[in-house]
């Protein structure tokens, strides 16, 4: 274990010191602190990173240096395409291609994957540890090495665990630098680690799935969209979420002739590659999603066989949809009994080929497990779960744990803070670890301090007034980022963590069609003072006194120890990038026989029972949700191809492509308020929240009257994000509604409205 050392203790005593202030936690600028003059960026080491590509890249005759390529997998969204990084003899990463062996990119990358290059290079990347100290009676930072910077922490850390017990430490995380800060704080003894990717995106998918079929869709999700014959989106923009897979697999099956039907206030890129597009009123889509499953059921179209056999509940549900007729649903999401019935007898006419797609962001109006609920018995109806061109069973392979001791049993978990909410949360949602983070009353905060690895809490949690009051009553709060996002500045300590391209990280060992392997390793050494997630959670862990749970000198050791297990090894991988495996099942339903479901009674569930139990409908119930006032439009957003909410903001190479967010306004709209095309407008929501910067307008048919639309992800009031500093609209500062799903917990955020400001309301923006 690591001595601490007696700077430390100075360290210490201006900490208490800066937490007696009349704001413990003020918001620090990080200006050219830590981002400018640093340690020498390291060059690419010659040894063991890589092999030579066979032959040069370079025409004959050339004098440029021979690249060697290096194996990845991309870290800029949740697909985690694998990849071969292109590197020159003097240390510079060229580009980035997709593995051709990769099923999950089929050796194409989207502009995300090819542009990642950008976030090495990005010339305003976190440089070396920052400090939170007081200079002349003002909070600042200072540059600080590792060790100072870590034995703070972990002296802090160390106290929490004295004072309040090791549960008073909490995790945000988001990607792979969440499996190693995980690791070290179940090694340290709490379980409170929360993922925002679970209450604000995909959580209610997984619940109202699991509750229906006894399993969630995954990610990647195993949809068989290459083989399907009818593709069903509801609010799900493929093409500009860009899934990589799906977006080829959706290009195949409209060559093949699939139909396609979009649901979406907005003509999305999807919709515009669609047969039907349906512009449903928004917050309506439960009812169309019941109108459905009442044609299904009573024009006799359902997959009678399918039902019989796998599913029960039926003659409930049956019972239940009676009156949802497409022409009471006409009179609630304004779209046509006739298109109603034609679209859902398209389904049937696929079935079993068909996908309702379960989505990805599902959190919307508060109801959305239901809403996810209707989807899965749709599914159901038409069997495609298990069926080719439906849903297909996912085998992967799992790799042993690297030798550890016991995880210690932690005397409580975000699951004692409950109280009775939130009854089928199966992960610790985002806003439950913010509130137990704030005392009450009397009463002091169960949670004392954080680490927040790889995701700006400040662009993507909406509850801004908790997470500030959060932040201001902790006693430790530790950033782990590549890039000065707005999370930095709120930080006791932040450690720069380097990009995906300078490090190790796990095997992706995904559960898909077929079981792959996919190795990332470092195509050169880290920029700066940087650090991999592997390195840093290790060295707090040795300071922790836990040196048990990290018991090797390289993370490169664990990677080639996991592999050998399964008949692989470190050495191959970084030859072949990617190890394909066979499947020792059936991707698919075996006609005529039986299977068991991963639900209660074994069977898929039309009519849940555990949501009866808890007190919930058993069947997807519809509610009617708030609508705007005159002068107010539908907040609605999304993203582009281009772009990953925030995190790729202010990457160069993206950049380029999509500098700024715009509003798309209906031009009926647009002439009643004299709004013009890319003038620039304020925005202000109902709730008297203003936009920190404008935005261009874009008037286009392609959205509802009711609504307006804004890619996610711009809006940065942070000054050292060169690139993206003013540019466009943030979109959660103007969700001031947040509509809770009481079943899991899930963060609505679709009701919220907003209005138009033409001239500057004067906002200072804190930069």
């Amino acid at each position: 274990m690591h001595q601490i050392s007696d700077v430390c203790q100075t360290m210490n005593e201006s900490h208490n010191e800066l937490f007696q202030m009349k704001t413990r936690r003020d918001f620090i600028k990080i200006s050219a602190l830590g981002l400018g003059a640093a340690a020498l960026t390291a060059g690419a080491s010659k040894m063991g990173m890589g092999f030579p590509l066979l032959g040069s890249e370079n025409e004959p005759g050339s004098e440029e240096n021979t690249l060697r390529r290096v194996p990845t997998y991309c870290e800029v969204c949740f697909w985690k395409c694998a990849g071969w990084a292109h590197v020159t003899e003097d240390g510079n990463i060229i580009k980035i291609t997709g593995n051709d062996d990769d099923p999950q990119c089929n050796g194409r990358l989207c502009p995300r994957g090819t542009g990642g290059v950008g976030m090495f290079n990005d010339p305003d990347r976190l440089k070396t540890p920052l400090i939170r100290v007081v200079k002349d009676g003002e909070q600042t930072y200072r540059e600080a090495s590792w060790e100072e910077a870590l034995s703070l922490i972990a002296s802090k850390m160390s106290d929490l665990r004295s004072k309040y017990g090791p549960e008073s430490m909490a995790l945000f995380m988001h990607g792979a630098p969440g499996t190693h800060f995980s690791h070290l704080l179940k090694a340290y003894g709490t379980l409170n680690l929360a993922a925002p990717s679970f209450a604000q995106c995909r959580g209610p998918r997984d619940v109202g799935f699991e509750a229906t079929f006894g399993e969630s869709v995954s990610s990647p999700e195993v949809t068989d969209i290459r083989d399907t014959r009818c593709l069903v989106l509801i609010g799900s923009h493929i093409g500009e979420n860009m899934h990589n897979g799906q977006v080829q697999e959706m290009s195949q099956a409209i060559d093949n002739g699939a139909v396609i039907i979009t649901v979406d206030p907005r003509l999305s890129t999807a919709a515009s590659k669609s047969k039907y597009w349906l512009p449903i009123k928004p917050s309506t889509d439960i009812a169309l999603l019941l109108s459905w499953i009442h044609v299904l059921i009573y024009d006799d179209l359902y997959n009678k066989e399918y039902v019989s056999t796998y599913a029960e509940g039926f003659d409930e549900l049956k019972a239940y949809v009676k009156k949802f007729t497409p022409e009471w649903a006409y009179g609630i999401t304004t779209l046509k009994p006739d298109l109603i019935r034609n679209t859902a007898r398209e389904m049937a006419n696929a079935a079993p080929s068909v996908i309702i797609h379960p989505g990805r962001h599902a959190a919307w109006y508060g109801d959305d497990v239901q809403r996810s609920r209707a989807m899965a018995i749709l599914n159901a109806l038409l069997g495609s779960w298990g069926n080719r061109g439906g849903f297909f069973f996912k085998e992967g392979i799992k790799l042993p744990e690297f030798p550890h001791p016991e995880y210690p049993k932690p005397a409580w978990t975000w699951k004692d803070l409950l109280n009775g909410k939130y009854p089928m949360a199966n992960e610790a949602p985002t806003n439950l670890v913010i509130e137990s983070s704030i005392p009450t009353g009397d009463q002091e905060a169960k949670i004392k301090g954080w680490i927040v690895a790889g995701t700006n809490l400040i662009s993507a949690i909406p509850l801004k007034e908790e997470l500030s009051k959060a932040m201001q009553s902790l006693e430790l709060l530790v950033v782990v980022d590549t890039m000065p996002m707005e999370i930095t500045g709120y930080a006791d300590v932040v450690l720069p963590e380097c990009t995906y391209l300078e490090r190790y990280d796990d095997i992706r060992a995904t559960s898909h069609r077929e079981p792959t392997l996919c190795l990332r390793m470092p195509a050169v050494e880290a920029k700066n003072q940087t650090k991999p997630a592997w390195w840093i959670a290790k060295q707090l862990g040795e300071r922790l006194g836990l040196g048990a749970y990290f018991n090797y000198t390289d993370f490169s050791e664990v990677l080639d120890w996991q592999l050998k297990q399964v008949g692989s090894s470190l050495d191959e991988m970084k030859r072949i990038g990617v190890k394909k495996l066979s499947r020792e099942s059936s991707p698919y339903l075996e006609p005529g026989t039986s299977h068991t479901f991963k639900t209660a009674s074994g069977k898929i569930q039309l009519y849940s029972h555990e949501l009866a139990e808890a007190g919930f409908d058993p069947l997807p119930a519809f509610t009617k949700h708030p609508e705007p006032e005159e002068g107010f439009y539908r907040l609605i957003y999304g993203r582009a191809p281009m772009h990953t909410f925030s995190r790729t903001a202010n990457n160069p190479n993206l950049v380029a492509l999509m500098p700024e967010n715009s509003v798309w306004i209906n031009p009926q709209v647009a002439k009643i308020w004299g709004i013009k095309k890319d003038q620039y407008v304020w925005l202000k929501n109902q709730d008297g929240a203003v936009s920190n910067f404008a935005v261009k307008v874009r008037i286009t048919e392609r959205i509802r009257w009711d609504s307006v639309y804004i890619v996610h992800g711009f809006g940065h009031h942070h000054k050292p994000l060169h690139f993206a500093y003013g540019r466009g609209v943030n979109d959660t500062e103007l969700i001031t509604n947040v509509m809770m799903d009481p079943i899991m917990g899930g963060t609505g955020m679709r009701g919220n409205f907003i209005t138009f400001l033409t001239e500057d309301p004067g906002k200072e923006v804190e930069a």
